[in-house]
């Protein structure tokens, strides 16, 4: 049903175990770090290629904060008329160049890639039925040893159920019962035979402090991101539920659901989370460096145009687009005293040194506004 999701996250894993696997010693040990590795890679080449959304993301974000005051004025004003509201907030939204779809797009592209991830790993031991949709189709241990899954053949996922991590099977969880097809799955091999043998004791050993280390990072990174938001951002109630659900629920989610999921999910979940915290700094690093050159350049260009302490200002100097106005205007001027000779004429006779001062200030005020014209 989703194997447009589940053969490209297949084929990326199989090329990186690919590459583990000639790198790593030829033992159960060995091989068990070769899976591993791969889905650690597998996690950091789909946040590479989601590196961008993400850099989108954080903009969006900081777009937000800044017109978070313009919003609640918004609310404010127009709290009783809900359609009024909408509209002036979409305004306010395309004014400054604002889309909410792209600050959930990195979280929305991860979902797919974690169900994709998580299908693929449960399909290397299908003697259970198999959620999230897909192959719910159960075999018994010999069968399942003869089928592929997806990009990876029937060795490579004899291989996978024999690897070992700390002596602990990568598909094993914790919920997982003993003395069951899916037990033996990862014991009994008709190619490799009996596989080395691991325990509930160190399932629990290995899997408690990776969901420890998986729920700490989350925290991490949701108490990073909540030290970035401003005061203004902090006022509002939505993203004070978000906050909390960031910092405090989702961490202990984590902790709850972990049991049920296998050491290579929760392998992916603290590889992601690693990522996110690296990039979250590093993105947010780059932005405040870019931030405040903005601003010291900024600051130079007026200290340039100020005067000196204790200077008046020189009123006196024209720019060349000041002085190119008054020689327009003067044109203007004389084109227009040539058109009308007879009242110029008789305004001399009439009035004598008044008129000439009267059509002075009338050039005077041509190239006034003629210079304003320029400047705008």
């Amino acid at each position: 049903m989703l194997n447009f999701i589940y053969y490209p996250i297949s084929g990326i894993m199989w090329l990186w175990h690919w590459v583990f696997s000639h790198l790593t010693p030829n033992n159960p040990s060995g091989h068990g770090i070769a899976w591993a590795l791969s889905v650690v890679a597998l996690v950091f080449t789909l946040r590479a290629i989601l590196y961008k959304p993400f850099v989108k993301q954080i903009q969006t974000t900081k777009k937000m904060q800044e017109i978070q005051p313009q919003m609640q004025a918004i609310r404010k004003k127009y709290g009783k008329d809900q359609v009024k509201m909408a509209e002036e907030m979409q305004k306010l939204q395309r004014e400054h160049g604002f889309n909410p779809l792209l600050g959930c797009l990195p979280m929305f592209m991860q979902i797919p890639v974690f169900i994709g991830l998580f299908h693929v790993l449960r399909s290397f031991n299908r003697t259970e039925g198999i959620p999230f949709g897909g192959r719910v189709k159960t075999m018994d241990v010999a069968t399942n040893a003869a089928h592929g899954n997806y990009f990876f053949s029937p060795e490579q996922v004899q291989d996978f159920l024999q690897a070992r991590l700390f002596g602990v099977p990568l598909g094993a969880f914790i919920t997982m019962k003993p003395d069951t097809a899916q037990w033996h799955a990862f014991l009994d091999s008709p190619v490799v035979g009996s596989g080395t043998p691991f325990t509930k004791t160190a399932i629990l050993a290995l899997i408690i402090p990776i969901m420890l280390v998986a729920s700490l990072m989350t925290y991490l990174n949701a108490r990073a991101s909540v030290k970035r938001q401003t005061a203004a951002a902090l006022e509002s109630q939505q993203t004070r539920i978000m906050n909390m659900l960031s910092q405090y629920v989702f961490p202990l989610g984590i902790l709850v659901s972990g049991p049920f999921f296998p050491v290579a999910i929760l392998l992916y979940w603290v590889s992601n989370n690693v990522w996110t915290y690296g990039q979250q700094h590093l993105v947010f690093g780059r932005i405040e460096r870019e931030e405040e050159e903005a601003k010291q350049a900024k600051e130079e260009k007026n200290k340039a145009n100020a005067p000196k302490p204790g200077a008046r200002p020189d009123r006196t100097k024209r720019t060349d687009a000041e002085a190119k106005a008054d020689g327009e205007a003067d044109v203007e001027d004389a084109t227009d005293s040539a058109s009308t000779p007879t009242k110029a004429s008789g305004a001399k006779k009439a009035g004598g040194q008044p008129a000439a001062r009267g059509k002075a200030a009338g050039s005077k005020k041509n190239r006034q506004a003629a210079r304003k014209k320029k400047n705008r």
